[in-house]
């Protein structure tokens, strides 16, 4: 007898939990209401829907009038599209040497956007004025890619927060040089958790051309989207989506969840809840002998330092990444159902591990 869907079992243990990543999360029910809502009948394909048409509206709310969305599958196709969009097939972009697009997207800005990428050292994943100014410099030398564009994160890679007034001053500084400014917000809502204000505080008004929008790591199954800030910075984002495989056909159900994260406070509520139990971690180990932190912690990241060999004995009861083999620094990241009690637990592993 076939076995309808309601009496399928899991194939995994819902009861194990990590902290490697944000991504490892499950689905927030609220989305799963929402795509399940958004299943009956038919509407047309490929944003011709009325989700699609719904999200530009809410979109709207957050950012102002006079922006365009474009909903994808995933963050490095929004990267991608995004930084393809606002420079010539000669252009070049500046971004930290930890940014996702340097180190996690498989040269994908590279080799499918086209894209040279102009790596910069920094302490904290932060780029400044001072910094960009390393890679900004050789226009009009046929000889170099032209650096026409910037990349910043917000939460960085190393869970480190850029202020408004940060980004008001990076923009201003790449505007003077003819410049435009791209914001991976793969943790965006984490950020605005953060710093306390509105989404478009810290962009639009802050001076960013153009947005990488996650949803994946705050409670989406799947679906990012490209926010256009400034409509005269970018170009051909309809027909560069189809040329990189990120045109849904059935856009409504990546629409539908990004509705549900947006129209409401959801995107706020978990992102809240994330910093909240990283800040608890962060507390819970501050004190174990052995646990170097090495950044503040701001939003839902946690990085710290373990003795040799401690880092493989923890991960036989809680999942997470070495960040840096070499000196044996750790991420810890929470999610949207990150519990109090997981951050305990996880605690005291490394408290016992450690021998304290």
């Amino acid at each position: 007898m076939t076995e309808t869907l309601s009496t399928l079992q899991p194939l995994h243990d819902a009861s194990v939990r990590g902290f490697a990543s944000d991504n490892y999360a499950g689905v927030h029910p609220e989305v799963l209401a929402a795509l399940a809502a958004a299943n009956g009948g038919h509407q047309g394909a490929y944003g011709d829907d009325v989700y699609t048409r719904h999200l530009q509206q809410v979109m709207e709310t957050h950012f102002g009038q006079g922006i365009s969305v474009f909903p994808v599958f995933n963050g490095t196709g929004a990267n991608v599209l995004s930084l393809q969009s606002i420079l010539p097939r000669w252009g070049a972009v500046v971004c930290p040497q930890t940014a996702h697009i340097n180190v996690d997207e498989n040269a994908a800005p590279e080799r499918v956007g086209g894209i040279k990428l102009l790596p910069v050292p920094t302490p904290d994943g932060k780029l400044t004025p001072e910094l960009i100014d390393r890679e900004a410099w050789g226009w009009g030398d046929p000889h170099r890619a032209q650096p026409l564009a910037v990349s910043i994160t917000q939460t960085t890679e190393l869970g480190t927060l850029y202020s408004v007034a940060e980004i008001r001053a990076i923009a201003d500084h790449c505007h003077a040089r003819g410049m435009h400014l791209h914001m991976d917000g793969a943790r965006l809502a984490n950020a605005a958790a953060a710093l306390g204000v509105p989404l478009r505080a810290f962009t639009r008004d802050a001076g960013v051309d153009i947005l990488s929008f996650g949803g994946t790591k705050n409670g989406l199954i799947f679906g990012e989207c490209v926010v256009v800030l400034n409509e005269q910075a970018s170009t051909g984002l309809d027909y560069l989506r189809k040329m990189n495989m990120q045109l849904a056909s059935k856009m409504r159900f990546v629409s539908a969840q990004l509705i549900a994260l947006l129209e409401g406070d959801l995107w706020l509520r978990s992102a809240f809840h994330a910093n909240a139990m990283a800040a608890r971690l962060t507390e819970a180990v501050r004190g174990i002998d052995g646990v170097q932190l090495t950044q503040e912690t701001r939003a839902n990241a946690v990085f710290a330092i373990l003795p040799p060999g401690a880092a493989d004995r923890i991960r036989k009861h809680f999942r997470f990444y070495d960040w840096d083999q070499q000196t044996r620094e750790v991420r810890w990241m929470c999610s949207f159902d990150t519990t109090e009690d997981d951050v305990d637990a996880f605690a005291a592993a490394i408290r016992r591990e450690l021998g304290t």
